[in-house]
């Protein structure tokens, strides 16, 4: 029995709900690429799957939005010259696409003001370069 996709720990994917397709390839490999489809796409249906929780699913789809087309995303590889090695590629760009997808948002970062002694410093340095610019007018 193939194995699921492993997302994280908590979420993986059933086989059966990841989809293939193999095509002949462009690029190295000879007169092989002409006979053999070592190209693979690999197609998940995010918008009707039941592997994610309801809030990560959310989370996927609008993260994931520009990507998809009618809720399904999909991944093509053919960087390799053996299908077995395209089809791993594949899972784990998946896999790693789901895993920043479903991340939790950073924390929102915490309005901080300068210090004190940053304005001081910041205001004793203006006034020292209006200085020099003041002496080096024409008076005249």
């Amino acid at each position: 029995m193939p194995e699921p996709l492993t997302v994280t720990a908590a979420v993986s994917v059933p086989e059966a709900e990841l989809s293939w397709r193999f095509s002949r390839s462009s690029g190295p490999g000879g007169q092989g690429v002409n006979t053999t489809d070592s190209r693979v796409e690999l197609t998940f249906d995010l918008a009707g799957t039941d592997a994610l929780p309801p809030a990560l699913k959310a989370r996927a789809l609008a993260r994931l939005a520009p990507r998809l087309v009618g809720g399904t995303i999909t991944i093509a590889a053919s960087e390799f010259r053996s299908q077995l090695r395209n089809r791993e590629a594949a899972r784990m760009r998946l896999a790693q696409l789901l895993r920043e997808a479903i991340a939790p948002p950073p924390r929102k970062r915490r309005p901080t003001k300068p210090s004190r002694g940053a304005v001081e410093h910041r205001l004793s340095d203006k006034k020292h370069r209006s200085a020099v610019k003041r002496l080096r007018r024409f008076e005249g």
